[in-house]
Parts: structure tokens; sequence; C-alpha cells
């Protein structure tokens, strides 16, 4: 009983120790090559999506440096949900911070310095992205296809663990589920 309490004491203390410490992000990102499609293939679960759907994000590198955000929610009954936002790069972050601003309840909320996009990792061939927030609450994992090798799956989902990520908790995407149109 003790050695299991001391364990747990322990295991606790490992935790808050990963979630205190600062997140990593890659070195930099070519935002003209992370532009377009990505699909979720894991998240965290979060208010903004229901627990059954699955999301898209594209991603457009505008002329004025601000990247143009669509955020797609597809719900297993068909129906959609689109939401546009804009993003901006955290100033000597070289692309691996933004700050993405969509309009609603959540343009109210005070706007993070260092962002609220961070780019944890990143394939070098930009097929498949771990992106996250320094609080550590919410964190989606996309590629370029709807699914991945569970090999790969799991090395991207084990750099999130390793940054103090909670992926136990992570909704795997089934795109199977969703309606194509």
């Amino acid at each position: 009983m003790k050695r299991a309490l001391i364990a747990l004491v322990l295991s606790s203390l490992a935790l808050v120790s990963c979630q205190t410490r600062p997140l990593r992000t890659v070195e930099s990102v070519d935002l003209k090559r992370y532009g377009g499609l990505w699909y979720e293939v894991a998240r965290l679960p979060n208010v903004f999506q229901r627990d059954d759907s699955r999301a898209t994000a594209e991603y457009t590198l505008k002329n004025t440096g601000t990247i143009h955000v669509v955020n797609t929610e597809y719900r297993p009954d068909g129906n959609r949900k689109v939401v546009a936002g804009e993003g901006t790069v955290v100033p000597e972050s070289r692309g691996s911070r933004l700050i993405v601003k969509f309009p609603g309840l959540a343009a109210l909320l005070p706007e993070k310095k260092e962002g609220n996009y961070w780019v944890i990792a990143c394939a070098p061939d930009y097929s498949v992205a771990l992106v996250g927030t320094s609080d550590r609450r919410f964190l989606w994992l996309l590629a370029r296809q709807p699914s991945l090798p569970a090999g790969i799956r799991d090395q991207y989902l084990a750099i999130a663990r390793q940054q103090g990520f909670l992926t136990g908790k992570m909704i795997m995407a089934d795109w199977s589920q969703v309606p194509r149109s």
C-alpha cells in the first residue's frame, strides 16, 4: 500500500513537471509548404468540436503574411460546421507559433502573445503535423490524408506524451463514418 502511494505521488510529480516545463516547437515552419488541406487524425476532446465529429483545416498564406484558416467539422449525420479565422505569426517564432483568431465568443478572449497554435512536430515533407497549445489543453494530430499508419501515428503521439500531453484521452478520427459529398 505504501509503495503504491509513493508510486502515485512520483508519477503525479512527473506529470506536473512535464506540464510546467516550456513546450518545445519545431525550429521553423515554411508556411507556404504548410498551407493546404489537413485532416484531423486524432485530437484531445475540446469544447469546439463534438466527440463524434471529425474535422479538416485548410490554411492559405496571404500576401500580407497572415494565414487564412478554414476549419470544417463533419458530423456523422452529414451536417457540417465551418468556421473561418485569421492567423498571424508570433514574432521571432519562425512560423512555429501562431496567434489564430476566430469570430464569435472566442474573439472576446484575451490574446496570448506567445500564440495559441504551436507546431510541436512536423514531418520533413509536411505530410504530418502535431499542433497544440502551451497549456497542453488542446492537441491535434494532422495529416494530408484521413489516416496514418499506426506506427507513424504512435510516433507522433509519443512526442506529445514526452511534451506532457495526456494522450490517453485522444479521440481517434474514423473518417469511414463521415458521409462524403
